[in-house]
This record gives structure tokens, sequence and C-alpha cells, in this order.
């Protein structure tokens, strides 16, 4: 059941604002991301599909396959840069992110595309319909908005349990994994999310290592948490598909998705958490689809 709150509400008081784009490095320079496609019909514009932190293309890849059952064009799943197997880089804001999936749209020949972005991937996404107005024919921002979020200190929580983990070298898979997963409890104590953290826990030639780069999203978390400062609004349909179960899409945050995104639609999955497309599968597919033939 998809519970429907129009985007109205008061001014949002006292929320963070992270530095303007005109401050992030002169000198920006994309990586060639990886990526995985799901053919779908030719006559619909592709989608992109943009993982949220510490995830990887594979947490989209049930999503892309049920899209294009639904008859939505070809469907891309990206990793990240630091995420997956996409390239390591110290930079990670949302503008040169937003750069990667640009970059990647050019050498695939694609000009006009539907973004649907997750948690940091749904930042992206709005960073990059903003930017890029016209690479974009509608925007889907699953359970998040275009604030700021969390707080950095959870996360930075996090990665430092992450980075005092200790594995021997030759275990198998699975007793590292349960190793791993023993360190981490004391910080991370929902089982479900350190089950999530340790996809990225990979054997490379003999010895575990994480293989997302802890070390720049701990340098661009506050980035990560925020969201860059744009004065022009996207003009073009946008959903904004959160869970009722999560706090990530409030009602302070209505005003803003308004300016920014004067075409929106507020949605909540009934019972879902921050991880809409896992908790509720079948109703967040129905939603994307239904979003997808609107005119």
């Amino acid at each position: 059941m998809l519970l429907r709150r129009l985007p109205r509400g008061p001014a949002p008081p006292g929320r963070l604002r992270p530095r303007p784009p005109s401050a992030v490095r002169s000198v920006v320079t994309s990586v060639p991301l990886s990526y995985g496609e799901e053919r779908g019909r030719a006559d619909r514009a592709p989608l992109v599909l943009l993982h949220g932190l510490f995830g990887s293309r594979a947490n989209l890849h049930a999503v892309a396959k049920a899209l294009v059952r639904g008859g939505s064009g070809t469907v891309l799943t990206l990793d990240a840069r630091n995420h997956g197997s996409s390239p390591h880089s110290p930079l990670m804001t949302y503008e040169v992110m937003s750069l990667d999936v640009q970059h990647l749209l050019t050498r695939l020949g694609i000009t006009k595309c539907i973004l649907l972005g997750h948690s940091m991937g749904g930042k992206t996404a709005m960073t990059l319909a903003l930017q890029r107005p016209d690479l974009v024919e509608r925007l889907i921002s699953v359970d998040i908005a275009p604030t700021s979020t969390a707080p950095v200190s959870e996360f930075s929580a996090y990665i430092s349990a992450m980075k005092s983990v200790k594995i021997p070298d030759g275990l198998p898979r699975s007793a590292a994994r349960q190793l791993a997963d023993h360190q981490l409890c004391s910080v991370v104590q929902h089982p479900q999310l350190r089950q999530f953290l340790l996809t990225n826990l990979v054997e490379v030639e003999g010895h575990y290592v994480w293989r997302v780069n802890l070390d720049a999203i701990s340098q661009h978390l506050v980035d990560i948490m925020n969201f860059p400062v744009f004065h022009k609004p996207y003009p073009g349909p946008a959903l904004f598909l959160g869970g009722s179960d999560s706090p990530y899409i409030r009602s302070q945050d209505y005003l803003e998705i308004q300016r920014l995104f004067p075409k929106a639609d507020v949605q909540y999955i009934a019972g879902a958490g921050h991880i809409v497309h896992q908790d509720k599968f079948g109703e967040f597919i129905t939603a994307v689809l239904n979003f997808l033939t609107q005119p």
C-alpha cells in the first residue's frame, strides 16, 4: 500500500548547509564507472540505477530485472566511485559523482535517460538532474531528500570499526565473514546492517580487504551527508519514494523538495524502512513502473 503525502510543510529549521559547488576543488577528474546492463525496450529511455553508501550495483540487480520485465527501457546499474568494481579516488563529492555518470552516458551515446538513485545515489541523481536537466527525462529519488541527512558520527563509527577488522590470511571466505561479523558487532549492532557492510569484504591475492575506499568516504562524510547548494530547479517529473518507517524524507523537507523539484510527487510505501526496494520489493517495483508510464 502506498501512503501519499503532498510536498507541504514548514521551512526546515537550522539545517546545515554544505559549501556551494563553486567552493569545490577547481580540478575535477571523472573515473570510468563499472556498470551492468539489462536490455529492455528500445523505444523507451534507458534507466540508470545508482546505489547508496557502502553499496554496489549488485544491490539493484533484481530491481533492474524486474523493471525490464515490467516493460521499461534498458536498465544500467552503476558502481559509484570508491565502491564495487569502480576505481578509487580521493575525491568524493556529489559534483564529481554526477560527473562520473555524465561521462558514462557520453561514452555510451545516451543523450536522455531516467535516473533512479537510492540514498547517496539519490543525491547523485538529483545533483545530475539539477546540473544537466537536458540529460534527464525524469527522476526517482528513493528514500532521500535534497537536504542534510544522518549524523556524520554514526557513519564515522562504522568506518572505524571496519578499519579495525583483522582477518588472518588464507581463511575460508565463510569463516572470514563470520570473524569480521563478530569484530563489527559491538559497534554495528544491527545484524542486517553488518551483513550489508560485509558484502564489501573481498579476498585479493590471499588477503582480505574492503573494496570500498574507506579513507575517501571518511574524508568526505560531511559532503555525503549534506547536499550541494542549487538555485535553478529541475523542470521535469520527479518522484520521491520513501519508506513509511524511515526518517529520511521528513515533512520539513517538503519545502526544499518543492523548490528544487516543482513537479515532484512524494510517496511513502507502508511498512518499508530505508532500503525500500528490499523491504517491500513488489510495491516498490509497482510504484516505479506507475511513475514511468505517467505522462
